[in-house]
């Protein structure tokens, strides 16, 4: 097993880690939409799912990865009805269309829109 790291994409905020390499699969932590150069969260869904989707694609090219080689995503909306915002941007990323589940949830970290995890291959 092999830990990510990169500084381009923010740094864990607990105890874990931004991601994995296992046995030729990467596996990121969830990514919110903090900007890993200044701390901040853009305003709005279209700005947060934009860059969460920075951060993950961050961590997969630490990995050696790529978006297109990613087969499975878990997404988390503080919002259903940010579903067809967050989609059109998600889009522009994902382009291989990788299985998924999106959620509603009750809050998110740093009381964010949106969060983003992924599972790739090498």
């Amino acid at each position: 097993m092999k830990v990510l790291e990169t500084k381009n994409a923010p740094g864990a905020i607990g105890p874990y880690s931004q991601g994995f390499e296992v046995n030729g699969f990467v596996y990121t932590s969830g990514q919110i939409p903090v900007d890993p150069a200044t701390g901040e969260v853009p305003a709005g869904i279209a700005a947060q799912a934009e860059q969460s989707c920075k951060n993950v694609g961050a961590i997969l090219e630490a990995a050696g990865a790529g978006f297109d080689k990613v087969f499975k995503t878990t997404c988390f909306l503080a919002d259903m009805g940010d579903f067809a915002a967050f989609n059109e941007v998600y889009a522009k990323y994902f382009t291989s269309k990788p299985a998924r589940s999106c959620v509603a949830v009750k809050d998110l970290p740093k009381g964010v829109l949106c969060e983003i995890e992924a599972i790739a291959a090498k």
